[in-house]
């Protein structure tokens, strides 16, 4: 996390410890042991403007757009405790029903967010990438739980703030609620934004758009099955395997199996209006 020019950096994985070093803008000593590089915590590092709150002190400039006008002291203060999780490919970050105790800042990797219908199957929600923050409701209240499971869709790695610790700096900084507040409006305009277009929107053009956003987040190359593709679009499976197909024979997409290729996307654009 870099604050008032200084970046305060996790202990490095010794495999890796000297390119994460120079990502960090220096040079790396080249006697350096694992018992050194253990016991490295704080680099000096220049300050740089940002339009956000940076987790390059980890190696990966990701920006979380949330803190970004958060108080420089509170940020450094919430992120103090944070501890780091990988997770690998597939492997559930917490399941829906869980007691949540904790929120998550996307630092690495993709999370899809699947909840259960009331038949039993299972819905895709939402893709969520580097920079985003999930399960925010943690941070609501001590006996909330779980409204949905997160799911690692490639490695994938979080700074995980516990509830506990937000309510203690929300106790000595009263500016925390902020970003509390920023949290909530930001998911009720998506549910709002959702139901909007779930009334009013036909299934073929959720669909289109979905792809289209995904292409924005994957690149061309789209690796979700069409059931999640259902779940997104909030469509059944065969509405989408309709729209998949009419759009490969416009040459728009091509299809195989866990995949769609986007290959036209101002002509699906049109299409989603």
């Amino acid at each position: 996390m870099k604050a008032g020019g200084v970046a305060v950096v996790a202990a490095p994985d010794t495999r890796n410890v000297r390119e994460r070093a120079f990502r960090l803008g220096g040079a790396w000593p080249s006697g350096l042991t694992p018992h050194q590089a253990r016991e490295l915590r704080v680099r000096p590092s220049p300050a740089k403007p940002s339009t956000g709150r940076s987790a390059a002190s980890y190696g990966v400039p990701v920006e979380w757009r949330l803190l970004d006008g958060v108080p420089e002291a509170l940020v450094r203060e919430l992120l103090a405790g944070a501890r780091r999780r990988k997770y690998a490919r597939r492997e559930v970050l917490f399941h829906e029903g869980d007691p949540a105790s904790s929120v998550h800042l996307l630092d690495r990797g993709k999370v899809a967010i699947r909840v259960t219908t009331p038949l039993g199957d299972v819905a895709m929600l939402d893709v969520l990438v580097a920079g985003d923050i999930l399960g925010e409701m943690a941070l609501l209240s001590p006996a909330s739980r779980r409204s949905a499971t997160a799911i690692a869709l490639e490695r994938t790695e979080t700074l995980v703030v516990d509830g506990d610790r937000f309510a203690d700096v929300r106790a000595q900084h009263p500016s925390a609620g902020e970003l509390l507040m920023r949290l909530l409006a930001r998911r009720v305009q998506e549910l709002n934004d959702r139901l909007l277009e779930a009334l009013y929107v036909p299934a073929d053009a959720r669909l289109l758009r979905r792809l289209l956003q995904l292409a924005d987040t994957y690149g061309d190359e789209i690796p979700l099955t069409q059931e999640d593709l259902a779940g997104l679009a909030g469509a059944t499976r065969g509405t989408v395997n309709r729209v998949l197909r009419r759009e490969e024979e416009r040459g728009a997409l091509s299809l195989k199996r866990g995949c769609v290729t986007v290959l036209d996307r101002p002509a699906l654009a049109r299409r989603a209006r």
